[in-house]
């Protein structure tokens, strides 16, 4: 029965977010609110299951209320928030919380009333009524505070978890969730003295939602929602100022990269770099700059035309931010030249300029022409005054390399004293010819 249960729980987890991403689905057509409404209904019906309905799974037991039907309600306002904005969001929380003071104001005036029993001698149970209307009380300041610590994860772990949304989303809930139960567990054990049992299966189970309701969220959002997202009027509170953060964030994301490549751009470079050298000079976090240059670049374009040098472009910035790490900063400086700000020790750094060179090669190997890169590496050190300085000795390094012979690596000596050998190859307009020839 306990594996049945299981069933029955995914089961209606599965229905659950069905029709509540329909009905958001559908939200250009018949308005918001009949997806806010029924998030309203199934709000009574999961406080009063979690109040007395329970289930046996192999882990402990749980309540289908509070496992699937607040889950699912959490996941549902944080793809409200995704899609819309933090403004729109708070509509229904805001609603909830204060719907449930409403039940809990009007409860205690009932009580004044004196009751007349039906034909059946049958009275109603205030006791009851009390309960819930704590637990509502109780379950939608939890919700208030979830949905805040939510959005704020959700965007946090986006720094660095953009590229794996199911993880992004999933790892948020899981950390909101953890904490809602601990707290919602506290009201039942003061309330009707839960077992530990609840509070060990409940755990499990909500961790298990939020794995399962990600994956169906990343899902919809990918195969079922259309691009783009209509943006509420801000309104003046909390939800306010992550949704002028979201959009400012966003604006200024977009201006500061470069539209061909999409990297960053010269700009940028200024700002984030600061920001990069203040943290090393307080934390004492290695940094160090790699400056990019295709070789012979004026060459390919005089040969092949600019599209094809677009392109060879595009192309070297796909492979740049391939090789550097997600916690790295690719720009593209100007023109053909490139930087890598990374927060990596120097012979580190040095490993990932030959990491590029490589993968450059292997690039022209499969092109009608020769590319190459140059790399100037700096570091910053005691010495060092300001990133400025850090990209000045990185820049001075990538011209000895363009002395060198190009196709390599220039470091600090004192630092790396192994210059990389770089493997012979023809100018590109001969290897081109070469080519040409050989076919």
């Amino acid at each position: 029965m306990e594996l049945i249960n299981c069933l029955l729980l995914l089961g209606e987890a599965v229905i659950y977010f069905t029709v509540m991403a329909a009905l958001f689905r559908i939200r250009a057509r018949v308005g918001i609110g009949l997806f806010v409404c029924v998030l309203g209904v199934m709000h009574f019906v999961e406080t009063y299951l979690a109040s007395v309905f329970y289930v046996a799974l192999p882990f402990g037991i749980i309540s289908p209320g509070s496992t699937v039907l607040f889950s699912g309600k959490l996941m549902m306002l944080l793809l409200l928030y995704i899609k819309e904005d933090a403004a729109l969001v708070r509509q229904p929380i805001y609603g909830l919380l204060v719907g449930n003071f409403l039940v809990v104001v009007l409860a205690f005036i009932l009580r004044q009333h004196e009751v007349a029993p039906l034909g059946n001698g049958r009275l109603p149970d205030f006791s009851f009524i009390n309960e819930m209307g704590v637990l509502m009380v109780w379950g939608t300041t939890l919700l208030f505070i979830d949905a805040i610590a939510l959005i704020l994860l959700y965007e946090r772990f986006g720094r660095t978890l953009s590229a794996w949304p199911t993880i992004r989303i999933g790892g948020a809930a899981a950390c909101v969730l953890t904490f809602d139960h601990i707290g919602f567990y506290a009201a039942l054990r003061f309330l009707v003295d839960a077992p530990i049992t609840v509070f060990v299966g409940g755990l499990i189970a909500k961790i298990s939602a939020a794995v399962v309701f990600s994956a169906m969220m990343v899902a919809y959002l990918r195969w079922f929602e259309r691009p783009g997202s209509e943006r509420a009027a801000p309104l003046g509170d909390v939800f306010q100022l992550l949704t002028y953060r979201e959009r400012y964030e966003a604006l200024v994301d977009e201006a500061g990269r470069d539209s061909l490549t999409k990297l960053l751009h010269r700009g940028s470079f200024a700002r984030v770099g600061s920001e990069r050298f203040e943290r090393w000079r307080s934390a004492g976090q290695p940094l160090s700059l790699l400056v990019i240059d295709v070789d012979h670049f004026k060459q390919i374009n005089d040969r092949y035309g600019h599209p094809t040098g677009d392109a060879v472009l595009a192309r070297l910035a796909d492979i740049l931010t391939r090789c550097a790490s997600p916690d790295d900063h690719v720009f593209r400086i100007g023109g053909e030249e490139f930087a890598i700000l990374t927060t990596t020790p120097h012979d580190v750094a040095r490993l990932l300029g030959e990491k590029i060179r490589a993968a450059v090669h292997e690039f022209a190997a499969n092109s009608d022409f020769s590319v190459t890169v140059s790399v100037g590496l700096a570091s910053a050190s005691p010495e060092t005054t300001s990133i400025e300085a850090v990209f000045a000795d990185a820049d001075r390094r990538l011209y000895a390399a363009k002395r060198g012979g190009r196709d390599r690596v220039h470091s600090d000596a004192s630092l790396d004293a192994t210059e990389s050998v770089s493997t012979p190859r023809r100018p590109p307009m001969q290897e081109a010819e070469r080519r040409v020839g050989a076919a």
